[in-house]
């Protein structure tokens, strides 16, 4: 099975692109935009300056649609570790915090730097069950937690987080999904999640320089509540902006970035984002087979479902040599090499894979 999409991605047929989870590749008709837009802006007559205000709205617009967010409660950043450091600035001091043992360190070191009571949860299969347990015992404000995990691509059970949510309405949860949006449909309104937030460059295929944010009325409300209660517009620059926007989008952003963001979603779109997700959640249950068969795949995934995009194929690490001079793009992570699939990557990529660890590999 050959992908509908790798026709849209400058890739050498030399090249078997597997590190998406590193870095997403950007369409040709997202670089041709960009490569347009910034010639336009740096126009001495152009008025994309004056334009500013408006794009960035259009893109919190067509966020908010894609992922079901009203579109007030969306906010653009430059990166996730920005956007979740303003959001941990404005969480109530005294709120206890449960994370997961070796989540990405963007997600645990600034909770733990910043102060809060914590605690960890194993990860492992029985990742929900143990949540569960220490959420008992431990009895946690906020729960914060990737969506994806990016070693070994454990995968969080989001009906697990929805019925988290039913049986604990007070409990905050907090989701990093930059390895998980732009693989699988997601309804941030039905999730369960308090806030979910994103780099663009990674599965959303934006490159670099752009993020987001999307929150709940309820934990909206309750960043940097005491300021405000207390807030009183300083100049009229600021008449529109609420207390929570200027946390997290102090100063500019960058329109390219964002734009770039705002054109890859609207492309998702117009090859019908189902329709990618039905072809990549083939091509990865297939992966999934092959790397089984051969015992290659950690204990935490093999024994669980479901099934994320990535996979950390256990072979000695020194082998990530072997596999770049194959032309297999992927990196070292853990005790593995990490790889993962996208809907520019098809069967043809799978087969190579396959037959440089058959063949190749110490």
């Amino acid at each position: 099975m050959s992908s509908p999409y790798r026709k849209h991605f400058d890739i050498a047929s030399a090249v078997t692109y597997l590190t998406t989870p590193g870095s997403g590749l950007l369409s040709r008709e997202t670089k041709a935009w960009r490569t347009k837009r910034d010639q336009d802006f740096f126009d001495a007559n152009s008025t994309l300056r004056e334009q500013q205000g408006a794009t960035l709205d259009a893109c919190r617009d067509t966020l908010g649609k894609f992922f079901n967010c009203p579109s007030q409660n969306v906010f653009l950043s430059s990166c996730f570790s920005f956007a979740f450091n303003a959001l941990l600035a404005g969480l109530p001091k005294q709120a206890k915090v449960l994370l997961l043992n070796n989540d990405y360190p963007s997600v645990n070191f600034p909770t733990i730097l910043s102060g809060f009571e914590h605690q960890f949860v194993t990860m492992d299969e029985q990742l929900e069950t143990n949540l569960l347990d220490t959420i008992a015992t431990f009895k946690p404000d906020v729960l914060i937690l990737s969506i994806v995990q990016y070693i070994s691509g454990l995968k969080i059970d989001l009906s697990f987080i929805q019925e988290l949510k039913h049986q604990h309405p007070e409990l905050l949860i907090v989701g990093d999904g930059t390895q998980y949006l732009g693989t699988d449909l997601f309804d941030f309104a039905l999730s369960g999640f308090d806030a979910v937030l994103s780099s663009g460059y990674k599965w959303l295929m934006a490159g670099f320089g752009n993020g987001f944010v999307l929150l709940s009325e309820r934990l909206k409300a309750m960043l940097y509540a005491d300021i405000q209660k207390n807030y009183s517009f300083l100049n009229n620059q600021w008449m529109n902006k609420s207390v929570v926007q200027l946390c997290f989008e102090p100063g500019h952003l960058d329109t390219l970035s964002h734009g770039t963001l705002q054109q890859s979603l609207l492309q998702l779109e117009e090859w019908g984002f189902a329709e990618t997700v039905a072809y990549t959640q083939k091509l990865i249950e297939d992966v999934r087979t092959e790397l089984a068969d051969r015992k290659l795949l950690l204990d935490s995934i093999i024994n669980r479902r479901p099934q994320s995009n990535i996979f950390n194929i256990q072979i000695n690490p020194d082998n990530y040599q072997t596999l770049l001079d194959e032309g297999i793009k992927c990196f070292p992570r853990g005790s593995g090499i990490r790889v993962g699939f996208h809907l520019y990557n098809d069967h043809a990529d799978l087969e190579k894979l396959l037959y440089i660890i058959d063949t190749k590999v110490k």
